[in-house]
């Protein structure tokens, strides 16, 4: 292959820095150029609300690879600098002073961005979100800072909201969640593990106000449709992130909930690929158009989608998965059960214990999905029982005494 031939990675995370590493890893000799919008090299996320938060990890512990790396393999890094557009016809992007840089093939890994509320008091300097090292550093400096706050106001009980919640309550803060629905995580574990998750937080003390809507938010704490207020001397706002679309949208590629793209990550442009929390992906084994915003996603697809962008033939095939760490409960997930497509969850274990494995079963109790609480080394068997495709007797596969 050419070595005048340049390829451009659109992104600053680890999505990003996982392709570029895997285009060199097939031996790519070409030009490679890394576009990164944040001032910091590539680094993952996760611990921006797990171990970042509880003091145990600073950035240059969960940076994807440190400078020298790039240097080392010949991958030019432009960081603080966000593409304006991108010209297909011309296939040249254009960066903020209006200069043109060509490619042969371009890697969009745009990321996700926290939905912001529309109320009064949302822009407030004690309103915080959570997306990159320095908001964590914020909350980080808000949870164990001299003088520390006493107290944390979060609106929503998605993973973001609950973790940041633990990391709180280990701190000594009083912490209340407002959520909008009737329990935690309904959209991702339904009703019966979002049971789970609310115990699980008020058994560390947390203050769940479900079914509650905020008005506003100002100095004192958050003020709720109902006339009701919680006094917060800081407020967290984590009601999920949107796909950094609107370069692929404004290039004329196909859109809609994030980037479509085919099994092999191709977009509706051939020479243009997407990765993580951006790509709406035609999931060969699903059979159906899924975006995940997690982590594995970002890790394991950037090694697919640059097989695509050197010709090779690829899919990205694997069962979508994400993990938590709460208080003393460790959790996987794997596979994929929307709400109103499962029938029902067995539980093997003991949830009182916080050590238990749930299953989610269709109609006709074929495994969906499988979360491990604080039970390791069954991943691999979840995903078989999922692959496989055939009825499990839900008793049995309850049954502890049963090898799974």
């Amino acid at each position: 292959m050419s070595p005048e031939r340049h390829f451009i990675v659109v992104g600053g995370g680890l999505a990003a820095a996982k392709l570029a590493e895997a285009l060199r890893a097939n031996d790519f000799e070409g030009q490679i150029t890394l576009i990164g919008a944040e001032e910091h090299l590539p680094y993952e996320r996760p611990p921006l609300s797990k171990d970042h938060l509880f003091g145990k990890k600073d950035l240059a512990d969960f940076v994807a690879a440190p400078g020298q790396w790039y240097r080392d393999h010949r991958i030019e890094v432009r960081l603080g600098t966000e593409v304006k557009a991108i010209n297909r016809a011309a296939k040249t992007i254009v960066l903020p002073d209006d200069s043109t840089l060509s490619y042969d093939r371009l890697a969009l890994a745009t990321g996700s961005t926290p939905r912001r509320l529309e109320l009064p008091g949302a822009e407030g300097p004690n309103v915080h979100q959570l997306r990159t090292i320095e908001d964590s550093d914020a909350i980080l400096q808000l949870l164990s800072g001299t003088p520390k706050i006493g107290s944390l106001a979060i609106i929503g009980a998605g993973w973001i909201g609950l973790e940041v919640a633990a990391a709180a309550r280990s701190a000594g803060v009083e912490v209340t969640i407002v959520e909008s629905a009737k329990l935690p995580l309904l959209g991702a574990l339904g009703p019966e593990m979002g049971e789970f998750f609310a115990r699980l937080h008020r058994d560390n003390g947390v203050d769940l106000r479900f079914d509650a809507e905020v008005a506003e938010i100002d100095a004192s704490g958050l003020r709720l449709a109902d006339g009701a207020t919680i006094a917060a001397d800081a407020v967290l706002i984590a009601i999920g992130a949107a796909p950094n679309v609107g370069l692929a949208a404004a290039a004329g590629l196909d859109v809609d909930n994030g980037v479509l793209v085919d099994a092999g990550l191709t977009t509706s442009d051939p020479d243009i690929v997407a990765v993580g929390d951006i790509a709406a992906h035609d999931h060969p084994r699903l059979h159906r158009r899924i975006r995940v915003e997690h982590w594995a996603n970002a890790l394991n697809q950037p090694a697919v989608a640059a097989a695509t962008m050197l010709g090779k033939s690829a899919e990205y095939d694997r069962l979508p998965y994400f993990f938590t760490d709460q208080y003393d409960v460790g959790m996987e997930y794997t596979g994929y059960a929307s709400p109103g497509e499962y029938e029902r969850v067995v539980v093997r274990g003991d949830q009182a214990e916080r050590e238990f494995v749930a299953f989610w079963l269709d109609s006709q109790h074929r495994v969906l999905a499988g979360m491990n609480v604080n039970v390791w080394d069954v991943t691999d068997r979840i995903k078989e029982l999922i692959s496989s495709g055939a009825p499990v007797d839900p008793a049995r596969l309850a049954d502890t005494s049963l090898e799974l």
